[in-house]
């Protein structure tokens, strides 16, 4: 496979400097892209370069994952209108574990002569003194040079610290560390990261006197003009499952418009051409069936979680609008359980009333405000319309207690066929 011509029709590619094309036909190469463990997951942002590396090593090549333990304790102004605030070393190490597992579950890192690494830039530059940094590598880019970079330019009428300010120094040296020591050619990542990463050939180019390159891909926008990777609301979508649900990272795939399917499908999954195509070409004979977007987040939901965690929100998503079953719905854990049915009115009825056993008329129009009186919820249980945890109530003389809590916790009452109430268990 060739790598550029793969990136090239999934609409990959923003910018590449010339010889990048030529250089990687020659055989084998090493690539490599960075993660500063800023934060306690990667979210889905960070799957654009990811993705990336996962092609560079499909199609034979050798890709590096730099989590950045030094870079990390600077922060990258890149994009960010603010100085972020500096984290401690425990910090960024506990963050770096969990970002070195999130990224296993993507690239190859067996023994196979282009497996994947994991790359530590702290490990080569927490023993460089800041006098020897200054003689040995400051000395070969201009403060013209650096201020030219729109990383530093859109930072400049704000503010920026010299500490963010040196982070473009540190990037350029990470590449010239990794070309001398591990044969590395090429630097990877988003549009915003293009001065840092040219940073780096010029550095490896004027230190090194070698030849280096770059490949950026685009930054991705929605179509209705939002940030991409955003909920709705204005949440990041992360890869940890503790803090976004694998229900919640399902649905925002399941959501994006028809107008972003196709490319969402061509960046973030890994099927060919012509399945995307024939997934178009039925797409658009039952557009109401939402083939493309099933299938976007089937691929993405089943490649970051599980396919476990993929049925799961399947059936999450079923029992929402009306086709679930009590056995899914007791299945669910308590987050994927206030995922799905965030917003939805709750009553508390104290454990203690509930282990006795409550009547359920008492509860349903007493001790929360779902129907207005006990006539009211009586009749429309004589007409079938009252649902507890996803089944039909029969009886009105029923008493409820404790054995039908969902994670030990919740009651859900549904009302018709889109009405529901919770009762929390306090």
């Amino acid at each position: 496979m060739n790598f550029i011509e793969e990136l090239r029709w999934r609409g990959m590619i923003h910018d590449i400097t010339p010889g990048a094309e030529e250089k990687l036909l020659e055989g084998m190469c090493v690539g490599y892209a960075g993660f500063d463990p800023t934060g306690k997951s990667l979210h889905i942002g960070h799957l654009i370069p990811i993705m990336l590396l996962m092609h560079f090593q499909r199609c034979g090549h050798k890709p590096l994952a730099l989590v950045g333990g030094a870079t990390g304790m600077i922060g990258d102004p890149s994009g960010k209108s603010q100085e972020r605030n500096l984290l401690t070393l425990e910090e960024i190490a506990d963050n770096q574990g969990r970002i070195k597992k999130q990224l296993e579950k993507f690239l190859d890192f067996s023994q196979d002569s282009n497996n994947a690494e994991i790359v530590n830039n702290y490990d080569w530059l927490k023993d460089i003194t800041f006098l020897d940094f200054l003689r040995d590598v400051g000395k070969h880019l201009s403060v013209n040079y650096m201020m030219s970079k729109d990383s530093v330019k859109s930072r400049y009428d704000q503010g920026i610290s010299f500490t963010e300010f040196s982070y473009q120094l540190l990037q350029a040296y990470d590449f010239y560390w990794l070309y001398k020591n591990k044969n590395c050619s090429i630097q990877m990542g988003g549009s915003d990261q293009w001065g840092n990463i040219t940073s780096g050939t010029e550095l490896v180019r004027r230190k090194g006197g070698g030849e280096s390159f770059a490949l950026t891909c685009p930054l991705l926008t929605r179509s209705d003009g939002k940030k991409f990777g955003k909920s709705e609301g204005g949440e990041s979508v992360w890869l940890d499952p503790q803090m976004t649900s694998p229900y919640k990272f399902f649905q925002y795939w399941m959501n994006c418009t028809d107008e972003d399917a196709p490319k969402l499908l061509r960046i973030f999954t890994l099927l060919s051409k012509e399945q995307i195509e024939d997934l178009e070409q039925r797409h658009s004979e039952a557009p109401h069936e939402r083939i493309m977007q099933k299938a976007l987040a089937e691929d993405v939901t089943i490649r970051v979680h599980s396919e476990s965690d993929y049925r799961m929100a399947v059936e999450a998503s079923q029992i929402l609008f009306g086709k679930g079953t009590s056995e899914a719905l007791l299945k669910l854990s308590e987050q994927d359980f206030l995922s799905i049915f965030e917003g939805v009115p709750q009553a508390q009825v104290s454990r203690d009333a509930l282990s006795n056993g409550v009547a359920l008329l008492e509860l349903l129009a007493e001790k929360s405000s779902m129907f207005s009186s006990k006539g009211e919820a009586r009749r429309l249980i004589a007409q079938g319309g009252v649902q507890m945890n996803k089944e039909k109530i029969t009886d009105s003389n029923l008493k409820v207690d404790t054995s039908r809590l969902i994670s030990d916790k919740y009651i859900l009452f549904q009302k018709g066929k889109k009405s529901f109430y919770i009762i929390k268990a306090a």
